[in-house]
């Protein structure tokens, strides 16, 4: 079993910045490799993708909307991922979730993950 416990939200005007984190844990994650990744969830909103970092950080994906203003990095030392989002738009307003699954490479749907956070709120005031 995998654990993943996210923290960093809050209430940040447009414009501001914002860094996630997310801490792993559980008796696999640090022998097996895992892809890690951040959706995020409005209200009245399907959950959807937002970026994707492959087990060595070498590769990563991004959703269109966020690519040049998010950054996705983890340090697997601290079984930790990051997500920095700069330029924070209201659009942005959702909650963030952490997600991963077994394996080396991207994934870029909700649907391809097995493990996942609470859950941390970030609300972008206009």
């Amino acid at each position: 079993q995998v654990q993943l416990v996210e923290s960093g939200g809050g209430l940040v005007q447009a414009g501001g910045s914002l860094r996630l984190s997310c801490a792993a844990s559980g008796r696999t994650f640090s022998t097996l490799i895992y892809t890690m990744g951040w959706c995020r969830q409005a209200p009245g909103k399907e959950r959807e993708f937002v970026a994707t970092i492959s087990w060595t950080g070498r590769s990563t994906y991004y959703e269109d909307s966020v690519k040049g203003r998010f950054t996705i990095s983890r340090d697997n030392a601290k079984n930790t991922v990051y997500l920095q989002m700069n330029s924070l738009k209201p659009e942005d307003t959702a909650v963030y979730y952490c997600a991963a699954k077994r394996g080396s490479v991207g994934i870029m749907t909700p649907l391809g993950y097995d493990y996942w956070g609470q859950g941390t709120q970030v609300t972008v005031s206009s």
